[in-house]
């Protein structure tokens, strides 16, 4: 059964989508405004949750976990934060699935905390060493909080245009809208800095000891193939990178049975087909 609550992590409350049993798996969102944990991962969560425990927070500045005082967000704090998380949980050892701004985070923590993280799942990623701002991405971190600006980003987001439904704008208007005022402060322009926050050095990347599966669409205009995902294959010690043909920046989504289908083998290879 997958529940949500609020768990205080170092003095601040952080909302998470909380299910399942069996192994832990640690799911972060990326950084597109409006963005939650449980609105990036439930699809997923629900069919993972008969196998796996999952955790999948709203990370600061994001959903219904408000930055911490003095704080404005920043790949230190979300990588921080999702450690104390699964310390205060009592979760010695998990999976990370990270995706976008996520994924950078996932890898960030790997290398931080060796003992704890069994696997990375790196999905449409960031934190490629001197990764540039894509056009595309400076674009979603400036969307305006409207039916518009939501339309614009969902588009940059998917190649398929059909799966910018009418219903998926207004429910993405509606997250930015109740979310806006947090995320004013993470990516303020200029905001090249900000991508170069979420960018990992060569040193924390051969930090990374656990296995790690890259997936990326091959249509991603948001962080493409040749500047996000496939430096990393230089850089990561155990790595393996599986590509989807007709797929922008959110696999999940556009190519969701195989995607999950991926996650289950990689998170758990005995039990893999």
């Amino acid at each position: 059964m997958t529940a949500v609550r609020t768990v205080t992590v170092d003095g601040s409350p952080v909302h998470v989508l909380d299910g399942g049993t069996g192994p832990a798996v640690l799911m972060l969102h990326g950084s597109g405004p409006g963005t939650t944990g449980s609105g990036a991962w439930a699809a997923t969560a629900q069919a993972l949750g008969t196998s796996w425990h999952v955790i999948a927070p709203d990370q600061a500045g994001f959903g219904r976990t408000p930055l911490p005082a003095g704080s404005r967000g920043g790949l230190r704090l979300w990588t921080e934060q999702a450690a104390s998380l699964m310390d205060a949980l009592g979760v010695e050892h998990y999976a990370v699935v990270g995706h976008s701004m996520g994924g950078a985070v996932a890898l960030a923590l790997a290398a931080a905390r060796p003992q704890q993280v069994t696997r990375v799942v790196a999905v449409s990623t960031m934190g490629a060493p001197g990764a540039p701002l894509s056009a595309d991405l400076d674009a979603v971190w400036a969307a305006p909080a409207s039916p518009a600006g939501a339309r614009d980003m969902l588009s940059r987001l998917v190649l398929d245009q059909a799966l910018v439904t009418d219903a998926a704008v207004d429910a993405r208007a509606s997250a930015m809208r109740a979310g806006a005022g947090a995320f004013a402060s993470l990516f303020p322009p200029p905001r090249a800095r900000w991508a170069t926050d979420l960018t990992l050095s060569a040193q924390t990347l051969a930090a990374v000891r656990a296995p790690v599966l890259l997936v990326h669409g091959v249509e991603d205009r948001v962080t493409p193939l040749a500047t996000a995902a496939q430096p990393l294959l230089q850089h990561l010690a155990d790595v393996r990178l599986h590509v989807f043909g007709r797929c922008g920046h959110v696999p999940a989504i556009e190519h969701p049975r195989e995607f999950r289908q991926l996650l289950s083998c990689f998170l758990d290879p005995d039990r893999g087909h």
